[in-house]
């Protein structure tokens, strides 16, 4: 029995336990999609190619197992790069499969010809086109595992259209094992012993949870760390959850107090990118130790010196880690005074927070908005964010209580992903999760990148709450006055300023395309019909359109967000 290039594709993606797809199809890829779904693959058709890919980026840092990005050749190809960097920077794993002009018809001009591999390289850890038939599914284990193994990241693999449909007989295909889990890296007992003594000596210790720690699904032994010995913990905006926000032991509303004093920092999945001011003054002390874990040796020591370096999964290490100080019956207790000056600084920046959050006049400002939101929305919903004030201020009041809930747009800091992540996670949570709700929180210029995403969650049928904070610009807009006077003064490529966008856009109308209707919101208790409203809906998305202050702006700041940290 024969069989062509797709069947075997599509076969192969399923063997390795591939189970999401996401994609635009044409030119060569049609029939590929239509044998991915005949294998049992669950297709999402999406609307735009980097929307797929943070799509399926996301479905991989969810699951464990990378999503399929299915591209169509040239353009196709070259819309998705901006992903693959996304998925590579911020170490999820993906697979992107692109395909490609005939091979008969290169060198001549043919449909779309572009060097796709070669392109693609820079942005993923292995880029290849398999040669024959046979050798599809080596080639895809290749993949999956390289995405997978290590540091996660991107792979692509690129298949011409005479490679798709050239035909080969069954029994001809080798049999292809499947990649097996990672294997988990322990680590030196003696850099344990040493972590642990350096933490019994701190006078100042501080443990910084990151994406990393999420990833490795190391909750329960992270929480014991923390609970066992009630050392103070920050998360990084997507190691939220790991340990819940709301617990004792978080000092994140003491942030740059924290970073700034530490003594002995324990970094958990975390790397001292500009996240976290690359750990150099003055956002650190200069005689600060780092007892660094990772599970990329390259990474370590990177940026600064650590005093002790650590190449393990964290699971292990984590185990030991608190094996080792329950030996040493060590706790860090409250009344020691680097306790007391993290609480204090927590409560000071608490009372500051709940003023503006209590501050409900009209226009809203982003602290009334989230506070509010927070309590009507369920406390284990997947939270999406997208935006510049958006997601930084919301990130201290939507509160995460489970590791890998909230997705954003991380350390690439790529705009545009929120509606992808908010569709990935919506199916996961259809899947694995019934019932559980996605929140995806978008600032207006975020949204405007991939709102017509909003489709693709129609025709899906998934129940996103997608919330827009609206005022009206990129990082800040203009009120109505002064918006109408600059575009009355001349040329409007001239006197629009270019963080302008037009005021109070109605984005909750674009619900109107589909017979349904969205929510334009001004007031708080707009807010709470429209959000109890969107909660109940079960087979559809929700737009919630807030207009808030142009003008809104976060809590004055000891530094500025992106503080560059020189020696």
């Amino acid at each position: 029995m024969e069989v062509d290039g797709n069947t075997v594709l599509a076969k192969a993606l399923r063997e390795q336990g591939v189970e999401y797809v996401f994609g635009i199809v044409g030119i060569p890829v049609v029939e590929l999609s239509m044998a991915m779904q005949a294998e049992g693959l669950k297709y999402v058709g999406m609307r735009n190619e980097q929307s797929a890919c943070y799509a399926a980026q996301a479905i991989g840092y969810l699951t464990g197992k990378p999503g399929v990005c299915l591209v169509v050749s040239g353009p196709g190809l070259l819309h998705v790069t901006g992903g693959m960097a996304n998925a590579q920077v911020n170490c999820w794993p993906l697979l992107v499969i692109g395909g490609s002009t005939s091979q008969d018809h290169e060198g001549i001009g043919g449909f779309q010809e572009c060097p796709q591999v070669e392109l693609s390289r820079p942005y993923c850890k292995y880029a290849a086109r398999p040669p024959s038939v046979a050798l599809i599914p080596m080639h895809v284990e290749k993949a999956v595992r390289l995405a997978c193994y290590g540091r996660p990241g991107a792979a692509y693999l690129d298949f011409p259209g005479n490679l798709l449909t050239a035909k080969i007989t069954e029994d001809a295909v080798p049999l292809q094992y499947a990649s097996p889990q990672p294997p988990k890296m322990h680590p030196d007992p003696v850099d344990v012993k040493k972590a642990a003594q350096m933490l019994t000596l701190a006078k100042r210790p501080l443990v910084i949870v990151g994406k990393g720690a999420a990833y490795a699904r190391s909750e329960i032994q992270v929480r014991q760390l923390i609970h066992q010995t009630n050392l103070p913990f920050l998360p990084t905006p997507m190691g939220k959850g790991v340990v819940p926000d709301l617990d004792p032991q978080c000092v994140a509303s003491a942030r740059t107090l924290a970073l700034q004093k530490a003594d002995v920092i324990l970094l958990l999945g975390a790397r001292l990118n500009w996240i976290l001011h690359f750990g150099r003054p003055p956002r650190y002390s200069s005689d600060a130790k780092i007892i660094q874990v990772d599970i990329n040796s390259e990474e370590l020591h990177n940026s600064v010196l650590s005093s002790i370096a650590v190449q393990s999964h964290l699971v292990p290490f984590i185990e030991q880690l608190s094996e080792t100080l329950a030996k040493k019956q060590y706790r860090f207790q409250f009344e020691n005074e680097w306790w007391k000056d993290l609480r204090a600084k927590c409560e000071k920046n608490r009372k500051v927070v709940d003023a503006m959050s209590l501050n409900t006049e009209i226009p809203l400002n982003y602290y009334a908005v989230f506070h509010h939101l927070q309590e009507l929305i369920p406390k284990d919903a997947i939270i999406v964010s997208e935006g510049a004030n958006t997601m930084d201020i919301g990130r201290t009041l939507l509160h995460n209580k489970l590791g890998r809930h909230r997705l954003d747009a991380g350390t690439f800091g790529t705009m545009g992903v929120g509606p992808g992540f908010a569709i990935a996670a919506a199916l996961f949570c259809r899947d694995k999760f019934p019932g559980k709700k996605v929140i995806c929180v978008e600032g207006d210029s975020a949204f405007g990148f991939s709102g017509m995403e909003i489709e693709t969650m129609v025709r899906y049928q998934l129940p996103i709450v997608i919330v827009i904070v609206n005022n009206g610009g990129i990082y800040a807009g203009f009120d109505k006055e002064t918006y109408d006077d600059m575009r009355s003064a001349g040329d409007l490529t001239h006197v629009t300023p270019a963080s302008a966008l037009t005021y109070e856009t109605r984005y909750e109308n674009m619900m109107n395309m589909f017979g349904m209707n969205g929510h334009f919101v001004r007031s708080i208790s707009e807010l709470k019909v429209a959000v109890k409203e969107s909660l109940c809906a079960t087979d559809r998305p929700h737009i919630i359109n807030i207009a808030i202050s142009p003008q809104a702006d976060r809590k004055e700041q000891d530094f500025k967000w992106l503080t560059e940290s020189k020696l």
